[in-house]
């Protein structure tokens, strides 16, 4: 397996992963109906975002672009990879301009929480959309790994 494909994979592990695993624990959290629980999860989900989640994006988009060079994989037209590729930009602006903002939110909607013992309206509000967004962020590379497994088109 040459160098770029296990680069490219090990990106995807990191990735798919952390976003899989990151919605698995906050929803855990989110159950107890703690704010202290539901506040340590919400920042380590943001801090796994820095740590696995960016790296992930790293690999997959040098390896990814390199695996292709190589390949002389056409850049043009409407094919697996470049849906691949408008699909993997919607996911990051979801993440960007969406699901990063409603973190720093639900972060500091909940240390509000803590306090009082009780889950605020805002942060219900918040992890709602969170939920929504991040479901859309989870299945679009979901997509992506299939078009890049089979390359149907």
């Amino acid at each position: 397996m040459n160098i770029w494909l296990t680069l490219h994979l090990i990106g995807v592990v990191l990735f798919i992963g952390n976003i899989i695993t990151a919605a698995f624990w906050k929803v855990r959290a989110d159950l107890t109906k703690d704010p202290t629980v539901i506040y340590g999860t919400v920042k380590n989900v943001m801090l796994a975002d820095y740590v696995f989640t960016l790296p992930g994006i790293a690999l997959i988009i040098v390896s990814g672009f390199a695996m292709a060079a190589t390949a002389e994989w056409p850049m043009s037209g409407l094919n697996w990879l470049t849906l691949s590729l408008i699909l993997f930009a919607f996911t990051g602006i979801i993440w960007l301009a969406i699901l990063i903002p409603l973190q720093r939110g639900m972060i500091r909607q909940i240390a509000q929480c803590i306090e009082s013992g009780t889950i605020s309206k805002a942060y219900q509000q918040a992890s709602r959309n969170w939920a929504v967004f991040g479901i859309a962020a989870t299945l679009l590379p979901i997509v992506i790994l299939y078009l890049m497994v089979t390359k149907s088109f």
